[in-house]
């Protein structure tokens, strides 16, 4: 993952001058920075008001005690999509306004909820408490449980004693025969 984030740390760069001068031939410089000013106010405007509503959400499900996972996805996708707004160029600008746009942010979020998914899967290599995949699991064989109770360090040996043979459960003064 950090060798993408340095390609993307060079590439995106490059990409956003080379289409800012394609659209600065095509509309004009001037334009071309008032255009990229545009972006930047409605996207700062746009940020304003879904990072509110998504923090409202937030509130509201921590208050009622629901799991805010989706409230959560929203919130970074908002601040993802924020920064990318804030930066200037037009390629960044598309990607911050999928990631922040209300009518958009759900296909984003099943993008990022699937790419997480794989991801963790992936660098955990299976759960390490119980060793195996979501999914996958199998019943112990009979061998496998026996060993593990062999293996038990819980477990008290011990008799029962059935209540009519305990001594306390008799009577102290029994009638003599």
């Amino acid at each position: 993952m950090p060798w993408f984030v340095a390609v993307l740390l060079l590439v995106v760069p490059i990409v956003e001058i080379y289409v800012i001068i394609q659209i600065g031939q095509v509309i004009g410089g001037w334009p071309t920075v008032g255009l990229l000013l545009i972006e930047s106010a409605l996207g700062a405007w746009l940020i304003k008001r879904e990072g509110r509503r998504a923090w409202n959400e937030l509130r509201t499900s921590t208050q009622t005690g629901r799991m805010p996972g989706k409230e959560l996805a929203d919130a970074a996708l908002i601040l993802v999509g924020g920064t990318l707004l804030l930066t200037p160029g037009f390629v960044t600008d598309i990607f911050g306004f999928f990631f922040v746009l209300p009518f958009t942010r759900p296909l984003a979020r099943k993008v990022l909820s699937a790419f997480l998914g794989r991801r963790i899967v992936s660098q955990l290599g299976g759960n390490p408490i119980t060793g195996f995949m979501p999914g996958t699991y199998r019943p112990p064989t009979a061998e496998q449980a026996e060993n593990a109770r062999r293996t038990n360090d819980d477990i008290i040996q011990g008799e029962v004693i059935e209540p009519d043979d305990h001594p306390k459960d008799q009577p102290k003064d029994q009638p003599k025969p």
